[in-house]
């Protein structure tokens, strides 16, 4: 795989979004902020967030959606890589952020579900219905973890429901091209989820003891961070330790393409063929860009 270099230097980049115009709108999670890459590699600010703005995605409106962590994570600077570390002290919780791309006002339009605050919103995908499933990190420090949780909610702010909770550390979420599984990364397990889904918003009952379906576990140490689906059904996940992203079938074989950071956070898919990919390498603050082996699946709102 040929991997080109769009842009370096920025501060722990996550949740690309590629742009009608070539461009690749994605959070900068250690400065706050929301910013466009060009197809030459110009770098520009779209929005100061604050907070840690992690997954980013365009929703019904036609403005840029992000899930905000609130500042989980501290940063440690080791061997010239940016690793995020525990959460600090003073982490009051995050959020989920609408952004008006042209002016770059930033909304909060929800902080907490069932009167209880959203400790590390972390990634999106928005369904057909304009709603959208969104995954709540949950947080850690020296003590030990805040559970997390997946989530639905609408964008007119009158509707959010936590759909699974107590799992450990969700990360990446996508839904299959019939919309009928959304898919959930488990970072510290290392882990594929599948749960079907009723309706918007609704899960099928859990399978026994389980939260969902599993569709595989990583061998060894690797972690999974955020994902993206392909048209044909595949699952990329962004993938850290074994810097990279691997491809899961939905019947839980795997392949692995390996990007030149330890860790690789995130993916989206673009182009007129959708075989363009953009890779976030976040620990080396660069953005890279491949043609991917399959086309990606269109996502239902674009930019």
């Amino acid at each position: 795989m040929n991997i080109q270099l769009v842009a370096e230097g920025l501060g722990f980049p996550e949740g690309p979004i590629a742009m009608a115009d070539g461009s690749v709108i994605l959070t900068e999670i250690a400065r706050g902020v929301l910013t466009r890459v060009e197809a030459d590699g110009a770098i520009s600010r779209v929005a100061d967030c604050g907070g840690g703005p992690n997954g980013a995605a365009i929703g019904p409106d036609g403005a840029i959606w992000v899930t905000n962590n609130g500042g989980a994570f501290t940063w440690l600077e080791q061997a010239g890589l940016t690793i995020p570390g525990p959460t600090p002290a003073g982490h009051a919780g995050g959020s989920i952020q609408r952004v008006d791309i042209a002016t770059g006002k930033v909304e909060t339009v929800y902080d907490s579900c069932d009167g209880k605050r959203l400790v590390g919103p972390n990634d999106l995908v928005f369904d057909r219905q304009g709603g959208f499933w969104f995954t709540d990190h949950g947080a850690g420090d020296l003590e030990g973890r805040k559970f997390g949780a997946l989530h639905y909610a609408t964008t007119d702010g009158a509707r959010i429901v936590r759909a699974r909770g107590h799992l450990i550390s969700p990360n990446g979420v996508g839904l299959s091209p019939d919309e009928g599984v959304v898919y959930m990364a488990d970072t510290h397990l290392g882990r594929l989820w599948a749960f079907d889904v009723a309706a918007p918003g609704e899960l099928m009952p859990p399978p026994g003891f389980a939260p969902g379906r599993v569709i595989g576990n990583l061998p060894g140490y690797q972690l999974l961070d955020s994902l993206a689906v392909e048209a044909g059904g595949k699952i990329c996940v962004a993938t850290i330790i074994n810097g990279g992203v691997t491809a899961f079938d939905p019947e839980g074989a795997t392949e692995h393409f390996a990007f030149p950071d330890l860790i690789t956070t995130n993916l989206c898919f673009g182009g007129a063929d959708m075989r363009d990919a953009w890779v976030t390498g976040s620990s080396t603050g660069k953005l890279y860009k491949c043609r991917w082996p399959r086309p990606g699946l269109r996502l239902n709102f674009n930019g």
